[in-house]
């Protein structure tokens, strides 16, 4: 059987191959062992755009039923910060996303959310994989008809519930009445609807149901949004870009001239506007591959800043317990005061509206406010698709202190928190880390502009060999 390990965000494999009805049930069933055994009596339950959502929900669903936990189901897709906001709704021990956010089109995974609603926290993903059985699982399960009959499924609207938690949170008046013009790309996920109805004006793209993604990996960075770009610099009306992944989680923003945004900025836009506008306080906590500008501002604010290991269930782990004002990722996985511990692309993007219609300033100019605070820079990564055998020995190399500079960029200092980041000087980084759950090894750099933060890497591709 195939054995079924969580990586950094959930468990992930391809449809068809590792990833089929007869291993959902199995995953399932060490899922509902572990609900009962914590004395959990339900569930919430949602899928995204991709192949076979509603049939992997539909059999998860089965599973629990016949362990007599209860199951809260929408019967249409969603985003997972609305399956998660929906577990602390209903109140429910536990949540399920049937997604594998933004990994290409021919993934599908599981992904676990807990009761405050958030990722699971990693000791108990461990107890889950513990109770994973080696063996399939028998067919005779009841049907959801007589689920429902027996009072174990009822259907919910996770979208309608997410909605209404938007209209209490935000002056949606001060943005839709702002001469912000917005253009959303959903990259075919499941955010597409709920931004429709937040913003009906916003010019939208790539708004519908496509589960091959037109082939294109539903990841909210530049090289995924070129389309995005170019419709924000041919319409002059159009004044900033939102883009989500599959499962809307993670973000990526494009300013008025189409110039992409990436999330370290955002974070830092996001600690400048909580902060010294909204007047807003508490920790910081940023993973591993983020700009340590962030720890500049919060320095300059006088803000705790956390650095944690890649994965957001870390910094989830955290805010469950402290008051945090921001946290994020990377990736684009964002959280923020005075919401569910959880990445939200659709949130973080509504922050950002509103600083902009607050203010009436364009991103540009917000972007400008923090520069003036913690200086210019430029980030990029690349992902190198190479075979398990050179990613494992170029990582082995790393760990060996092999490596004493990339082309002329000699290395001043070394971390290890998660990966190694190579310390060329203050202003200027590599990191080299392996992917968890493909033959990826992922490669970040940090410069004070792109020009060089490209010739950084290509001294980098050419050291690895």
């Amino acid at each position: 059987m195939t054995e079924i390990k969580f990586g950094t965000d959930g468990w992930r494999a391809i449809i068809a191959q590792e990833y089929t009805v007869d291993n959902i049930k199995r995953i399932a069933t060490a899922t509902a062992l572990w609900v009962k055994h914590n004395n959990g009596t339900s569930i919430v339950i949602g899928y995204d755009c991709r192949f076979g959502g509603l049939m992997f929900t539909e059999a998860t669903v089965q599973i629990m039923g016949h362990h007599g936990i209860k199951v809260y189901m929408d019967k249409n897709f969603a985003s997972t910060p609305m399956v998660s906001l929906g577990v602390v709704k209903q109140q429910a021990f536990l949540g399920v996303v049937i997604t594998a956010s933004h990994n290409p089109p021919d993934y599908n995974g599981y992904k676990l959310k807990s009761s405050y609603g958030g990722p699971t926290i990693p000791k108990d993903i461990a107890a889950v994989e513990a109770l994973i059985p080696d063996h399939n699982i028998e067919d005779k399960l009841p049907s959801l008809a007589q689920m429902e009959k027996d009072g174990l499924l009822e259907y919910i609207n996770l979208e309608d519930m997410y909605i209404e938690e938007v209209e209490r949170k935000f002056d949606l008046e001060a943005i839709r009445n702002s001469d912000i013009v917005c253009a959303y790309d959903a990259m075919y996920g499941a955010g597409q609807n709920a931004f429709k109805r937040i913003l009906p004006n916003a010019v939208t793209l790539h708004c519908d149901v496509n589960p091959s993604f037109r082939g294109q990996a539903p990841e909210p960075i530049h090289r995924n949004l070129l389309e995005l770009s170019a419709l924000i610099k041919n319409d002059p009306k159009i004044t900033c870009g939102l883009a989500n992944d599959g499962d809307a989680d993670r973000i990526g923003m494009y300013d008025e001239d189409g110039e992409f945004v990436d999330s370290h900025k955002i974070l830092l836009l996001l600690i400048h506007y909580l902060y010294k506008y909204q007047k807003q306080t508490g920790k910081v906590i940023v993973t591993f591959s983020v700009t340590d500008k962030v720890k500049k501002l919060c320095e300059i604010y006088g803000l705790e800043c956390q650095v944690t290991k890649i994965g957001f269930k870390y910094i989830a782990e955290i805010m469950t317990t402290e008051p945090v004002l921001v946290g994020g990722e990377e990736s684009g996985g964002i959280a923020a005061a005075g919401h569910i511990p959880e990445r939200d692309g659709i949130w973080m993007g509504l922050l950002l509206l509103e600083f902009m219609a607050k203010t009436g300033k364009t991103l540009k100019e917000l972007i400008r406010e923090v520069y003036d605070l913690v200086g210019e820079f430029a980030f990029d990564r690349d992902d190198l698709h190479i075979d398990n055998d050179k990613k494992w020995a170029i990582i082995e190399k790393c760990k060996n202190g092999s490596y004493t500079a990339f082309g002329d960029y000699k290395i001043e200092r070394t971390e290890s928190i998660d990966g190694y980041k190579f310390y060329l000087d203050e202003e200027r980084w590599v990191m080299i880390r392996p992917s968890g759950t493909e033959p990826v090894l992922r490669v970040y750099a940090q410069a004070p502009d792109l020009a060089e933060v490209r010739q950084i890497l290509q001294a980098t591709h050419a050291t690895l060999g």
